[in-house]
């Protein structure tokens, strides 16, 4: 099998390539590496099944040249990070909603199976948990930057739905919650990566809100086969699944565990969410998922521990 990965050369993008490439499969990765790194694919380069191309998900003649050379494509290429959504809300939502379009577009064009990566941001501020991909969207002002990365992802999703109801392209959408892992970034605001690089470096680990705001993080090993298991089962096509880890923790947990885990001299320091983002900005208590439709169609089960991700990614930032 020939697989397109857009945002190849991401944190999550770089391991689906890993993954695809260990089964013998061939790769055309599509990066403009605005917020991947040519790091995460360096061990791949000169392998003759592997091919990178810098270029944006932006460019319809590039995307439709890629596209007609797969068999599948799985598109992950994203403006990601609430961070980065709210200091350029614009650009982020072009990227999410016309990039996903050309991608689906040209799918369409040349009859390839498309898996697209949403969030659970999709669910905004509903607390009904755990998450099912049936339930209710709620979002504060659509004047308000910190959901346009939700809306964004959720025109992405009708997008998909759309083409596979309307025109019988095959589509999978799957909602990520929080994945975590060696090679993911700090800079994007990353809550993880962020508080093992403070962590080791002795400053403080910031903690927005009051931290009593629960997450729950899947190891990308965890997630990866699930995605390659979901592009090859036909009945999650034109639905939505639920991918993540049902471990829930605070964040002021989170914190305290990362500083244990380092043996760091590190305190918690506490910031106003009007003060680390922008003023109104508003954050879910809660967010976890149901799996059951995931354990349903592949058997998903996510086996690593917050402990044992939070010991990975603390090796692997000392080696960077």
């Amino acid at each position: 099998m020939r697989a397109l990965v857009t945002g190849g050369a991401g944190f999550i993008g770089s391991h689906l390539i890993d993954a695809l490439l260990e089964r013998d499969d061939q790769v055309i990765a599509l990066d403009n590496l605005a917020t991947g790194s040519h790091d995460n694919i360096r061990d791949h380069i000169g392998d003759h099944r592997f091919e990178f191309v810098l270029g944006s998900i932006m460019n319809a003649d590039l995307v439709d040249d890629m596209v007609s050379r797969a068999d599948v494509v799985f598109h992950l290429a994203a403006a990601v990070g609430v961070k980065r959504i709210i200091e350029r809300p614009l650009e982020s939502l072009l990227t999410n909603i016309r990039g996903s379009e050309i991608v689906l577009e040209k799918a369409h064009k040349h009859g390839r199976k498309v898996l697209i990566t949403s969030t659970s941001e999709i669910y905004g501020k509903n607390t009904n948990v755990p998450l099912q991909e049936d339930g209710d969207r709620l979002l504060g002002s659509p004047l308000v930057d910190r959901w346009s990365y939700s809306t964004s992802k959720a025109v992405d999703e009708i997008l998909a739905a759309a083409y596979h109801r309307t025109k019988g392209l095959p589509t999978i959408i799957v909602r990520l919650f929080n994945t975590v892992g060696p090679r993911q970034s700090p800079d994007y605001g990353m809550v993880i990566p962020r508080f093992v690089e403070a962590a080791l470096s002795g400053k403080d680990l910031i903690v927005h809100g009051d931290g009593s705001q629960t997450r729950c993080f899947g190891y990308v090993g965890d997630i990866v086969p699930a995605l390659l298991a979901l592009a090859e089962n036909r009945e999650a096509e034109g639905i939505a699944i639920n991918l993540g880890s049902t471990e829930e923790v605070s964040i002021n947990q989170l914190a305290e565990l990362v500083i244990e885990m380092t043996n760091s001299n590190s305190t918690i320091r506490y910031v106003p969410y009007e003060e680390a983002y922008e003023s109104g900005f508003e954050d879910m208590p809660r967010r976890v998922p149901d799996i059951s439709r995931a354990r349903k169609l592949i058997g998903f089960e996510p086996k690593t521990s917050l402990r044992e991700i939070v010991d990975m990614m603390i090796i692997d930032s000392q080696r960077t």
